[in-house]
């Protein structure tokens, strides 16, 4: 029997309209919308269905949203009696992929992410930056540029996301980023690509939401995962209801270890990979880390078809 891994997308994967036809052909789907409408105390829906885009931008939109959106995909599987046997979520992506392995319910899930986007965001005005993308240098070249960043004094900036070979995101301050575009191109990298973010996400800016995230986490009873679920900080299962606490916190100003955690699913016997939610992302990064891979979506009718038809 084939191994399967479900994989949910984080903050980059949205756009207007995203869930709209999944909660139009599956009333399971229509009736977890509803549900979050009445959580959040707002119409997400109609935010993400009609916009304005703007809003929709905003992270304290964003991450609701991408966490509802795929919490409606992932039981529509379930319903069609597609089941994984682990999981891994790109950033916020990772609340949903703790949601779908039983580790806390979805309002819980929901309100977590709600206070976490809302941190992030406050965090993000208080202190400006921003994220861009070392396109073709390897980690251990990325890793001495931000170094030499830290060097000269002048800005902040770090690895945060560790996606695909040659794609890592770094992310700082403006001052650090500009310097560190520079450097990367010093280095031989044939691209540097500023991100379309409001915030130094997964850096020492996020100190602040880190802060608060952690208070939150406190107060939520969790219960060990039902499959295993690989962290972003460590590229390995969560263990247990402590740990995930704990690295759920250290994720906000630590790095997502994408690139390492695909590979960790590979090692242990994973052959299918299913990206649970909108877009294809996920799907993209797939490709370059281990192409031999069967790669799925999720997030719309016509992608769920295809995939029961496989």
């Amino acid at each position: 029997m084939t191994k399967t891994a479900f994989l949910f997308p984080g903050q980059g994967s949205q756009s207007l309209g995203m869930g709209k036809e999944l909660a139009e052909a599956y009333p399971e789907a229509r009736k977890l919308f509803e549900r979050a409408n009445e959580i959040l105390g707002f119409p997400l829906t109609r935010i993400m269905w009609e916009g304005p885009e703007e809003e929709l931008k905003r992270t304290d939109r964003t991450q609701p949203a991408i966490f509802v959106n795929s919490a409606a995909a992932f039981h529509v599987l379930l319903q069609n009696n597609i089941k994984p046997e682990a999981a891994a979520g790109h950033s916020v992506g990772e609340y949903a992929a703790l949601y779908a392995a039983g580790v806390f319910s979805f309002d819980e899930a929901l309100r977590l992410v709600m206070i976490r986007s809302q941190a992030m965001q406050e965090a993000g005005e208080a202190s400006p930056g921003g994220m861009s993308a070392i396109l073709g240098l390897p980690e251990e070249d990325v890793r001495k540029v931000c170094e030499e960043v830290r060097r000269t004094g002048k800005g902040c900036v770090q690895v945060a996301n560790l996606n695909s070979p040659g794609q890592i995101v770094v992310s700082g301050d403006p001052v650090g980023l500009d310097l560190a575009r520079r450097l990367a191109h010093m280095t031989g990298a044939p691209k540097v690509v500023p991100l379309p973010v409001s915030g130094a996400w997964h850096s020492s800016l996020m100190k602040s939401a880190e802060r608060r995230v952690a208070g939150a986490l406190a107060e939520v009873p969790m219960s060990p995962p039902r499959f295993p679920v690989i962290s972003n900080v460590t590229a390995r299962p969560f263990e247990n209801p402590e740990e995930i606490r704990r690295l759920l916190e250290a994720q906000i100003c630590g790095a997502v270890r994408w690139e390492d955690s695909i590979r960790y699913l590979v090692e242990n016997g994973v052959e299918r990979f299913i990206e649970v939610g909108h877009g294809k992302v996920l799907s993209g990064l797939m490709r370059r880390i281990h192409r031999a891979a069967a790669v799925f979506q999720a997030g719309h009718p016509d992608a769920i078809a295809k995939l029961l038809a496989a």
